[in-house]
């Protein structure tokens, strides 16, 4: 495996740690919400968005078209009695195109649960939750939830990504001590097919298996507290996870994030029996810098062993196209690299110009065929509203990762209103 691991763990050695709390069409939504954060138990707001987007169609040729976007989106987090808890998330995205002519909506019940705490150094939840991991930015391995969560693309920006999927049905228990804390939940099979219906509640995209994962956090000193991870897929060998952060100096931090197990390839799982199973490991690192100005800046290495190598991933359409778009199919549902090895730029830049204005960019680039994204936010936040201006850009030759997705470009406006 071709990484820098030697260079990673150099640098994570002798030296502070600590812990990171953690495609598409253009976003509507866009970065967290922070100007209509309050102490009430609901938050509601209402996003509508025009933009134009750019599109290969079926015939090959590039069509322009005009899209108009409207999504609600409700969270509610409340203690209806002492020790008892209530959360509820749940997110209605509809979308129009050219001109309001064509329409389409889907819901997406991000989380539905109850968490109860018998007491202070214990915690259970029973629900759907969305239950996810990693240090990373643009690429978490140990991420092992991710199948099927993405059920409306609402943001090619990673840190937006995660929040707005749908969660999967669980229980989980939790345990707090000194220094230490131990995390163990099961998910059961509740459906075997995912569903296309806009309010379907679409438990076979996220309860297709039994699933268990367990997650242990030990701080073995003031400067070091990492996370092991066990998950355990019906039919599937485990896979083992590590989350490691470091603090390099008071403006950079850097990060390790890996996985591995024996598992099937991903051209054995999109386009064939999942046989030949071999070790496979994963890996996102990366070092992020903030400057005094609070501008941010990541630089990511992300490495997928399950995908495929630059000649096989070239070859593939070639040799068959069905078999390229099934792969391509399988990489989306599961949220995974296609092909072995990636970066990504991504920046943030707060209080641009003026306070309350925002700058995020990221740039993602594959590797193995010199395909890649390029995505713009400013958003601008005021107490109860938000304004936003997106740019998007795919680019790449014929089949390759983003030179074949359908979007080739698109800006979008968008006004966000907090009830």
């Amino acid at each position: 495996m071709r990484v820098p691991i030697v260079l990673t763990l150099a640098l994570l050695a002798g030296a502070a740690w600590a812990d990171d709390p953690d495609a598409a069409a253009l976003s509507l939504p866009g970065s967290e919400p922070q100007s209509a954060e309050s102490a009430k138990a609901w938050q509601l707001f209402a996003e509508g968005a025009v933009g134009r987007s750019v599109v290969r169609t079926a015939s090959l040729a590039e069509e322009a078209r005009a899209t108009e976007q409207l999504s609600i989106d409700l969270q509610i987090d409340a203690a209806p009695v002492a020790g008892l808890r209530a959360v509820l998330a749940d997110r209605l995205d509809i979308n129009w195109l050219h001109r309001f002519r064509q329409r389409s909506e889907v819901n997406t019940l991000k989380e539905a649960y109850l968490s109860w705490q018998p007491r202070d150094d214990a915690i259970v939840d029973l629900g759907r939750i969305n239950e996810y991991s990693g240090v990373a930015i643009g690429y978490n391995p140990t991420d092992f939830f991710r199948h099927g969560a993405l059920r409306s693309p609402v943001s090619v920006d990673p840190t937006v990504i995660k929040k707005n999927r749908q969660g999967s049905v669980m229980v989980r228990g939790q345990k707090l001590w000194e220094g230490a804390s131990l995390t163990a939940l099961y998910s059961p099979r509740l459906s075997r097919a995912p569903s296309s219906s806009a309010f379907d509640l679409d438990w076979g995209a996220t309860n297709h298996h039994d699933r268990g994962l367990v997650i242990f956090s030990k701080r073995l000193s003031e400067d070091l507290n990492p996370q092991w991870l066990i998950y355990k897929d019906q039919g599937e060998s485990p896979q083992f996870g590590m989350n490691l952060t470091r603090l390099i100096t008071e403006a950079a931090v850097a990060y390790l994030e890996w996985s591995g197990g024996r598992s099937p390839s991903l051209s054995n799982e999109g386009l064939g029996p999942q046989s030949g199973r071999a070790f496979h490991q994963r890996l996102a690192t990366g070092l992020t810098y903030t400057m005094s100005n609070k501008l941010s800046l990541t630089l990511e290495y992300e490495y997928n062993g399950a995908g495929l190598r630059a000649m096989e991933w070239a070859q593939l359409p070639r040799a068959s196209l069905p078999a390229y778009l099934r792969l391509r199919e399988a990489a989306k549902v599961a949220q995974e690299m296609p092909t072995r090895r990636a970066w990504l730029l991504h920046a943030t830049w707060r209080d641009l110009l003026i306070p309350r204005l925002n700058l995020s960019a990221m740039v993602r680039r594959n590797i193995e065929d010199h395909s890649h994204l390029s995505w713009l936010e400013l958003r601008y936040h005021a107490s109860r509203e938000e304004l936003a201006l997106q740019w998007q850009r795919n680019a790449g030759e014929w089949f390759t990762d983003y030179g074949g997705l359908p979007l080739r470009s698109a800006w979008q406006f968008s006004y966000r209103h907090y009830f």
